[in-house]
């Protein structure tokens, strides 16, 4: 419990922001930020959405939420609070700091009227306490393009790339980004000031490799993808083996989307091609000649929270029709615990308290996995999480709740 020098959690006021984002430094294994890191979180900041702890002047925990809108399955988007900068100070563990301002953060988020909350997690094990499920995953790969090739389909040679500053590059990427956000859930439509974090280069977290650079894909005298990346070269006994590390890429249509990545596989002086934080079904993993020599492995990415249980089911679409009753359970916001009928397709929904018989029964953790489409309800059931109360509908379900392309979160926050 908490001493009687700490307070509980309040709104951040503007003069604590250096102590605060020192207590994010420390917890984050004490690496500084560079200042122009720092200066941009702090431009980001939403000072009346973020928390702190605070022994007597000594901040002892943090918490924030972004205001975000993240698109679903069928397109539409959803006011998301995008919780970051979740902190406790080490002196300060066990004392129910974290429970704390979880508690504070999602009776905000309720009162505020958005009914999901996502974060990336750190350590994945704290927060499905909290109802959060992992709803997305990434994929990364360290690509041996010596030994692998990768085949472009008809139309790649007719996209033009060039090399463009990042900077003056930066409002025709933007627009591309944006035609994409819509195309798959889990995306972040951009707002203010975020464009901004794709350009951040700070010297200290090269790690020996180049300056950002940017390649743009036109067709037909239009912007239709670009790249952004580094390159870190090497020498070994048999001559070169440089790295290209892939931050960024985004395109219209798959002639780009090949282009781009043929130009990456074969930049000059390089023999790995390094990607973090894509999506898993993405396109190149179909155009290489040995899939292999990619080693590919998936990583849990976003981690999402119904806080209105009945206005975020009723928000997204729908891949086939479905008529279910669910028995939520959710100790730790009760309003959401109780049956909900949801009814809905491809056109639209709704989901309303029932005293129906339930259909299915799990926990908001489950609907928070499976709300997004990545992750199945079968899947969740044969993890004995979700169970079925009348036989049919967790088939039903199930199918219903996926997504023609797999969620993706796009950059962290």
């Amino acid at each position: 419990m908490a001493t009687d020098r700490e307070t509980g959690p309040r709104v951040l006021r503007r003069g604590e922001f250096d102590s605060w984002y020192d207590q994010v430094d420390r917890a984050f294994g004490g690496r500084l930020a560079a200042p122009e890191e720092r200066e941009l979180s702090r431009s980001l900041t939403e000072f009346d959405r973020s928390l702190g702890v605070w022994d007597e002047d000594a901040c002892v925990g943090t918490a924030g939420a972004y205001r975000f809108r993240m698109t679903l399955p069928g397109g539409a988007q959803a006011a998301t609070a995008g919780i970051t900068m979740v902190t406790v100070a080490a002196t300060h563990r066990r004392r129910g700091v974290l429970t704390s301002m979880m508690r504070r953060q999602l009776d905000d988020v309720r009162d505020w009227g958005e009914p999901l909350a996502a974060l990336t997690a750190s350590e994945p094990a704290i927060y499905g306490r909290f109802g959060y499920g992992a709803a997305t995953f990434q994929l990364d790969a360290e690509i041996d393009t010596s030994r692998a090739a990768l085949i472009a389909p008809p139309g790649a040679d007719g996209v033009r790339l060039r090399y463009a500053d990042c900077a003056e590059a930066l409002g025709a990427c933007e627009a591309v980004y944006a035609r994409t956000v819509p195309r798959r859930p889990g995306m972040l439509a951009r707002q203010p000031g975020w464009e901004r974090a794709g350009l951040l280069d700070p010297e200290n977290e090269r790690d020996g490799a180049s300056p950002l650079l940017c390649v743009v894909a036109e067709r037909d005298g239009e912007v239709t993808g670009f790249a952004r990346f580094r390159t870190k070269l090497g020498w070994g006994v048999a001559g070169h083996d440089g790295t290209v590390r892939l931050e960024d890429l985004a395109a219209l249509d798959p002639a780009t989307d090949a282009a781009l990545w043929r130009f990456l596989f074969g930049v000059d002086l390089t023999t790995t091609l390094s990607m973090r934080r894509r999506p898993v079904d993405d396109a190149w993993q179909y155009l290489v000649s040995d899939i292999r020599r990619c080693r590919p492995r998936w990583q849990d990415a976003l981690y999402v929270r119904l806080v209105d249980v009945g206005a975020a089911l009723a928000a997204r679409t729908y891949l086939t029709p479905v008529d279910v009753v669910f028995e939520v359970e959710d100790a730790f916001c009760g309003w959401n615990a109780g049956r909900w009928r949801l009814c809905g397709d491809a056109k639209g929904a709704s989901c309303e308290r029932t005293r129906d018989p339930a259909d299915l029964a799990l926990s908001v953790r489950e609907l928070g996995a499976a709300y997004l489409g990545g992750v199945a309800l079968t899947a969740l059931a044969a993890a004995g999480r979700v169970r079925e109360l009348s036989p049919g509908a967790l088939a039903e379900a199930s199918v219903a709740f996926g997504s023609a392309v797999a969620p993706w979160l796009p950059y962290g926050f």
